[in-house]
């Protein structure tokens, strides 16, 4: 055991290890797969980073943002650790370069998103380097009972096992026990092997401040006037993030916005000055925080309302990272509360655009094989990219497509040496392959396209003629250019049985309701009259937080008292805007789309592919009622519709 803390010192210059972190570390060492739920800021990281050292080769770490990636990459090379990213922000050489190290042995730690498996190239990449240990970040994305579910994480329990990698390491900041468990039997991590640390957090005092009958920018204002140091004011729309970024900069106060919908060099730009200390307030959606490693943030405001019990949590728990204490503040109100719902409804497929989905697969299944691109399939089905990805990796568990491979439908070569001289070169076992790449290029000017079908008949399969055109590539001889993702899928008809549809509709009910009852569940929370820092650390498994911190709003003496008035908007002032929104939907759209749902939809503002398609977004209606219940629109929308339909039978 001293071995370790020995190494431990000598690398990475710490005295010793944090709560927990050792228990993982030797679990790895000794073989075992690991769960690791440390609380935001405790040094999770260190898991993999130390026992990648100790393992002879490349550690591969799944991270879900570049941002995270490249803050840890800094610290890994600091301390002289062979560390490397493939990222979108790489140029061609940079990756080969990368990928060259990985292959000589030189790396000992590799990063890359969960999306790089789609590539073909890396897949045959990856497939050919001995990889000692798997590191999934933010692993609570694989639970479909997790708060920030992404389908492709549930893929990799199978990257895993077609890689042949023995050891894997989970880790999150917010688990409850019941994703704990789910993601651990996923990686078949025996439950002894979870390492759940203290929740609870001294130095944050959570204050939850009424301002459902005040204005809430003075409160803001008041709070920053209380507040030394900087830090995070979240907010849900992008808008609000702009608006609110100006009200501040015109009160005199250093703050700027950030969103996704700014530029990505926008965004690094203005993450670097708050890094720095050059701004003292950033005001963002939940597209700021994740791998934010700036220990003294002296305040997380949330003006309005978090996702949920987990997101709160996650973003609170960026304040006070060197131990001193910190302020995270609640304006609370329920203004916002249908925007956040009226978000998750919209995510949900109807049951008519999963038949359209169904139907795609099998009219287009030649031989037993489906081919798709994911963005033309959300346009002809209208369901959003990640519930419609979702759906696709349920049809995959149940069995009624496999995934084989994927592929770039558009691939260009261009020769930077004469493939006279590059033949010259080639060893035997390869002439064969590249005479008949040449003689089946055809070439526009400078850039030729490879005819694999006839490649194919004189039988090179596309991935020998792709491995050969990869390694000119890397040599320096030729340019690769790949575009238009195509995923292949082995389709079993015997599978597709008439109630397939509605169990897949019936599935995405279901997730609605568990989004809308974890709305509902973080609104208990905020009313309680206990303890809210023993609360919240119960809410993820921890049992030892005192029972009375403290240092939050309810030990005070002062609890809150949210309570939602159910009674229906009147429908009748919705009703004049959103049968003009019916009017200018049935011009765009064939009648069999235009639903309730789909109209609910539009007075939300809530997006759809349809919606990009018409240009939706430039009609003074959409997302006029953004802020009403969605019952209330679906309500009003439904005797809209009704109405139409009557007067055509009419």
């Amino acid at each position: 055991m001293q071995s370790l803390k020995i190494k431990l010192n000598e690398r990475f210059g710490f005295d010793g290890f944090r709560e927990g972190q050792q228990q993982t570390i030797e679990q790895l060492l000794a073989g075992h797969s690991s769960l690791a739920v440390f609380p935001t800021g405790s040094g999770k990281s260190l898991c993999y980073q130390f026992t990648a050292t100790q393992l002879p080769h490349l550690t591969l770490v799944i991270s879900p943002l570049i941002a995270l990636m490249h803050d840890q990459l800094a610290f890994l090379r600091s301390k002289g650790i062979a560390a490397a990213s493939l990222d979108s922000t790489l140029s061609k050489e940079d990756s080969q370069q990368v990928m060259q190290q990985a292959r000589d042995g030189e790396l000992k730690i590799l990063m890359i998103s969960v999306e790089r498996f789609k590539n073909e190239r890396f897949r045959r990449f990856i497939d050919s380097i001995p990889v000692s240990m798997l590191v999934v970040d933010e692993a609570h994305c694989i639970s479909e009972w997790g708060h920030n579910f992404r389908p492709d994480y549930l893929k990799l329990p199978r990257y895993r096992q077609s890689l042949n990698i023995p050891l894997v390491l989970l880790l999150t900041a917010t688990a409850m026990r019941r994703v704990q468990k789910d993601m651990a039997q996923k990686f078949d991590i025996g439950l002894q092997h979870i390492v759940q640390t203290g929740f609870y957090r001294a130095n944050l005092d959570i204050d939850l401040i009424p301002a459902q009958d005040t204005g809430k920018f003075p409160l803001l204002t008041q709070v920053l006037d209380d507040t030394a140091g900087a830090g995070i004011v979240y907010v849900t729309q992008q808008k609000t993030a702009d608006e609110l970024a100006n009200q501040l900069q015109a009160a005199g106060y250093s703050a700027v916005s950030y969103h996704a919908g700014l530029g990505n060099d926008n965004r690094a730009a203005i993450q670097n000055r708050f890094m720095a200390g050059e701004t003292r307030i950033i005001v963002a959606t939940i597209a700021f925080g994740m791998g934010i490693d700036k220990a003294d943030i002296r305040f997380v405001v949330h003006y309005d309302l978090p996702k949920s019990i987990e997101n709160y949590s996650q973003e609170i728990g960026r304040a006070g990272r060197d131990g001193q204490n910190s302020r995270c503040v609640l304006l609370a109100s329920l203004d916002g509360i249908n925007v956040l719902e009226n978000f998750v409804y919209g995510d949900t497929p109807e049951k008519h655009a999963i038949d359209v989905l169904l139907n795609e697969i099998t009219a287009n299944t030649q031989n037993g094989q489906w081919e798709t691109r994911a963005w033309s399939l959300s346009q002809t089905t209208n369901i959003r990219p990640l519930p419609l990805k979702t759906l696709l990796v349920q049809l995959e568990l149940a069995g009624v497509v496999e995934p084989e491979y994927s592929y770039y439908e558009d691939v260009k070569v261009k020769w930077l040496t004469a493939p006279e001289q590059i033949a010259q070169h080639l060893p035997q076992e390869h002439q064969g392959l590249f005479d008949s790449i040449v003689s089946h290029t055809r070439f526009r000017k400078i850039w030729g396209v490879p005819d694999f079908d006839a490649l194919q008949q004189q039988g090179y399969q596309r991935g020998m003629v792709l491995n050969l055109l990869e390694q000119l590539a890397d040599n320096g001889q030729a340019e690769l250019e790949a575009k238009q993702l195509t995923d292949v899928y082995r389709v079993n008809p015997d599978l597709f049985t008439p109630d397939l549809a509605g169990n897949l509709h019936q599935y995405a009910c279901k997730n609605e309701g568990s989004e809308i009852a974890r709305i509902a569940t973080m609104l208990r929370f905020f009313n309680l009259d206990r303890c809210l820092n023993h609360n919240l650390a119960l809410y993820f498994g921890d049992q030892h937080a005192p029972e009375h911190c403290g240092h939050c709003s309810v030990c005070r003496g002062q609890s809150l008292s949210l309570s939602r008035d159910n009674s229906e908007t009147e429908s009748g002032n919705i009703a004049p805007d959103m049968q003009q929104a019916h009017n200018w939907l049935s011009e765009k759209l064939p009648a069999q789309m235009l639903t309730p749902v789909l109209l609910s939809r539009f007075m939300a503002g809530l997006t759809q592919p349809v919606f990009t398609k018409i240009k939706a977004k430039q009609q003074p209606q959409f997302g006029k009622n953004e802020e009403t219940a969605y019952h209330v629109l679906l309500s009003c929308a439904n005797s809209v519709v009704n109405e139409s339909e009557g007067a055509v039978s009419r």
